[in-house]
């Protein structure tokens, strides 16, 4: 019982576990698919996170690199990764996204365009948190209500830079599917794309049999969601959006 006292006083670190590499998933060339089913997650709330940093050296911080030269002469070749927080940081705005099939034919997007945030508890069962602009530690969330999913038939993950520096491979984007049981599943979006502006992450797909998969695409495309659309042959009718300014 001292102990336990001792630890409730905060007298004594918490316990630590070891979660383990199977707590995570990650999707790569090699290792495209998984099942939701199969891992007991195709219930519940599927938590769909983007978030990125860029490397200090990207955005040509060089002063401080030159400051501490002499004082670390190595440090020059290993730029600091940092967290993207701001404009005077990072020049790049990226969205997280969201095309949906529903069983009934209903087709339509989830994203920060045009203010289409959706409906978790309503048709589509999908819902963008909202917009971030500037790659805060949070990153942007799309609620995915997979209590409904016999009502979806497939559902496109995307990502798409709507400003500044067309250049996902210093981006450092990751995705993330948080289920609300089972491990969770991390794509990267570390390849080289000179000039791209839209990424296909993921698609998920509700086969005849009820199972539901997911599937790494990591597809990039010069242009934005009709050029996706067109990839994808979902047929929805795009015009030019523009965010308003902060």
């Amino acid at each position: 019982m001292a102990g336990v006292w001792e630890f409730l006083r905060g007298g004594d670190k918490p316990p630590q576990f070891d979660m383990g590499i199977a707590h995570t998933v990650t999707l790569t060339k090699r290792n495209q698919v998984v099942s939701l089913n199969h891992q007991g997650s195709a219930s519940g709330n599927l938590r769909v996170n983007l978030t990125w940093s860029m490397r200090t050296s990207d955005f040509g911080d060089l002063n401080r690199e030159r400051g501490g030269l002499f004082r670390k002469p190595f440090g020059l070749f290993k730029p600091e990764l940092v967290q993207a927080q701001g404009t005077a940081m990072v020049n790049v705005d990226l969205d997280l996204a969201c095309m949906y099939e529903l069983a009934d034919g209903t087709k339509g997007v989830v994203q920060p365009l045009g203010n289409f945030l959706g409906a978790f508890n309503e048709s589509p069962y999908i819902q963008l948190s909202g917009d971030d602009r500037f790659g805060s530690g949070s990153g942007e969330t799309i609620y995915i209500n997979l209590d409904h999913k016999e009502q979806f038939r497939r559902l496109l993950v995307f990502v798409y830079i709507y400003d500044g520096t067309p250049a996902f491979d210093r981006t450092h984007a990751v995705v993330t599917l948080y289920p609300s049981s089972g491990p969770s599943i991390e794509i990267a979006l570390n390849e080289r794309a000179p000039e791209a502006r839209s990424c296909a992450v993921v698609l998920i797909e509700n086969n005849t049999k009820g199972e539901l998969t997911v599937r790494r695409e990591v597809k990039y495309v010069y242009g934005f969601q009709s050029e996706l659309d067109r990839l994808y042959g979902w047929g929805l009718q795009w015009g030019r959006g523009y965010k308003s300014k902060i």
